[in-house]
């Protein structure tokens, strides 16, 4: 049914939870979940500060994407435990292009988002990425419901 489940994360709780449902449905199926995430580049003069401070050694942890990067690992680690395969990828710009882009790019079967910031008025105005997802995605949407 389901081989190539992407789900998206920010490290907020509602994304913890489509991770943990993404990594509950692809365990008994056998399916890999893709992990998404958007970032916007560090700045040049907070690297360069934060390479100032740092010991030696660990200089090279310090990236434009170094948030991310943790947020993405967190979340494989979250499916995993899960029992299933997971794989990340750090995409630079909009969230719900980065969710899109990659579903399209591995010709994925599910997409999987949490539903914060769809109540009320605020979908129409503020075009939130459950919304956004849904209505332009190449495949099934899931959206779990977190409040």
């Amino acid at each position: 049914m389901f081989k190539s489940i992407v789900v998206g994360t920010d490290g907020s709780e509602t994304a913890s939870e489509a991770v943990r449902q993404a990594g509950e449905l692809a365990a008994p199926l056998g399916a890999t979940v893709e992990v998404v995430s958007a970032y916007e580049p560090v700045s040049q003069a907070r690297l360069r500060e934060e390479s100032k401070v740092a010991p030696g050694d660990l200089q090279w942890m310090i990236n434009p994407r170094e948030d991310v990067d943790a947020t993405l690992e967190a979340a494989a680690d979250q499916i995993r435990a899960a029992g299933a395969e997971a794989r990340t990828y750090a995409r630079q710009g909009d969230p719900a292009d980065a969710i899109l882009d990659v579903a399209e790019e591995l010709g994925a079967d599910l997409i999987v988002v949490g539903n914060k910031g769809m109540t009320g008025a605020k979908r129409f105005l503020l075009g939130s990425v459950p919304n956004k997802v849904s209505h332009h995605a190449p495949c099934s949407v899931l959206i779990i419901r977190t409040t």
